[in-house]
């Protein structure tokens, strides 16, 4: 009898139960792991799902039309026509993501880095995950000719790579990969037949405009899936509400069918008062655009200055342009931290800031990358405040860089870091080293 599927606790959700461990045992500490959004609801979304609380049927697995019509419009509004009897909703997008490698099959391509589910899901689903690394600055998207030879590779040894999953904008890196590279993914993946899911749960938070995220579905419509949702941009994670868009085409029908049988057969149908909530939410009206507008604003301002501060002890990252996430790595630092603090790797390098600081981070060994790697993953989504009040406040704010509670985890992120490196410069001096 073959060994189950390995399962593992999520690397974001274990970090999140540690840190509330230490918390209620009455430890100081700060949590730069989670991808939680730590910000209230926006009242008109409470009011829509307390007046749908009496919607208590199961309701077509696919959705109900209203949210399902929403949906589409959501997407045509951003340049991809859609048609509601394609789209489909499910208790989140991460079960949405699972649900599809299964309708799919095969073995799944990764990105490294990319989120921490997207290969476990790929194992869980009976699959392996091919990991291909991404380009400089351009997160969540395979290096496009890298995909050509690692796909080429794994059916050379017998194994059946079906899709790739990429995600625009990117967790962990905060970038996006640039519409050049999205097309050439497209035209690679209709050359080795591979269906595209695209994870666009991250689209709304792009700070610039200019820069805003391109959809594969743009280059190859007839085999790319979107999904999104409303945890990121409208910080509603416990509501679990995700939507997916198929292609209209042979292949997207086919997904379609094989999709709406999983989901069947996992959850039936999404909660029909979270349905009705998340119809007005797609749809778009003023205060759910200014919402999710001073949300944006926010990230921006707290996530850049976080970003500031470890560029400024010597470690390298990529301009963040969207989402609340940086990845930055230390390799400039590697001799002095390995001599200084035994730290030879992204593993060690996250225990010492939750063991000596306090600090809640996630290794890179958690997106994929190897033990070796000294990068880290910070969020700053928690960082708004402890109290409904205070993050209320945060979106509010001119500046809420100046708020107290921000203020604080501004600068103990700026001591942590200076007490981390501190040594090496000392050290650097009494050697005549630059």
């Amino acid at each position: 009898m073959p060994a189950p599927a390995p399962v593992t606790m999520s690397a974001t959700l274990a970090a999140d139960e540690e840190l509330d461990r230490r918390r209620r045992a009455g430890e100081q500490v700060l949590s730069l792991a989670s991808g939680e959004i730590g910000l209230p609801v926006l009242p008109s979304l409470r009011e829509r799902l307390a007046g749908a609380a009496d919607r208590n049927a199961y309701g077509p697995v696919a959705g109900s039309p209203a949210l399902r019509t929403a949906a589409a419009g959501y997407w045509g509004r951003r340049s991809l026509p859609t048609d509601p009897g394609l789209v489909v909703c499910g208790p989140g997008s991460k079960p949405l993501l699972f649900a599809l490698m299964l309708a799919v099959g095969g073995d799944v391509v990764v990105p490294v880095p990319s989120w921490v589910s997207y290969a476990a899901q790929a194992e869980l689903a009976g699959a392996r995950p091919i990991p291909v690394p991404t380009l400089p600055g351009e997160g969540g998207v395979p290096d496009p000719a890298a995909l050509r030879e690692a796909v080429a590779l794994a059916r050379s040894a017998g194994r059946n790579p079906r899709c790739v999953v990429v995600t625009l904008p990117d967790n962990p890196t905060g970038t996006i990969a640039g519409p050049g590279t999205v097309r050439r993914l497209a035209h690679a993946a209709r050359e080795l037949d591979l269906v595209v899911i695209s994870d666009e749960i991250y689209c709304d938070l792009v700070f610039d405009p200019a820069h805003r995220a391109v959809s594969p579905a743009s280059f190859a419509p007839e085999r790319t899936v979107v999904t999104t949702g409303l945890t990121k941009s409208l910080a509603l994670g416990g509501w679990r509400m995700g939507v997916a868009r198929l292609p209209d085409s042979p292949i997207g029908r086919e997904v379609h069918t094989r999709l709406i049988g999983v989901a069947s057969q996992i959850w039936s149908s999404t909660a029909a008062p979270v349905q009705a909530a998340a119809a007005y939410a797609f749809a778009e009206p003023p205060e759910v655009l200014a919402h999710v507008a001073s949300c944006r604003r926010l990230h921006e301002k707290v996530v850049c200055a976080v970003s500031h501060r470890f560029a400024a002890v010597g470690a390298e990252l990529a301009p963040v342009r969207a989402t609340s996430y940086l990845y930055p790595d230390f390799e400039p630092l590697r001799d002095e931290l390995g001599r200084v603090h035994g730290v030879h790797g992204g593993g060690d390098l996250a225990a010492l800031f939750a063991e000596r600081y306090g600090v809640g981070l996630l290794p890179g060994t958690a997106f994929g990358e190897p033990e070796r790697a000294l990068r880290i993953r910070a969020a700053t989504s928690r960082l708004y405040g402890e109290t409904d009040a205070q993050r209320t406040a945060a979106l509010t704010a001119a500046d809420p860089l100046r708020l107290p509670w921000i203020r604080a985890s501004l600068d103990r992120i700026a001591e942590v870091l200076t007490d981390l490196t501190e040594p090496f410069a000392a050290r650097n001096t009494l050697s005549g080293r630059p």
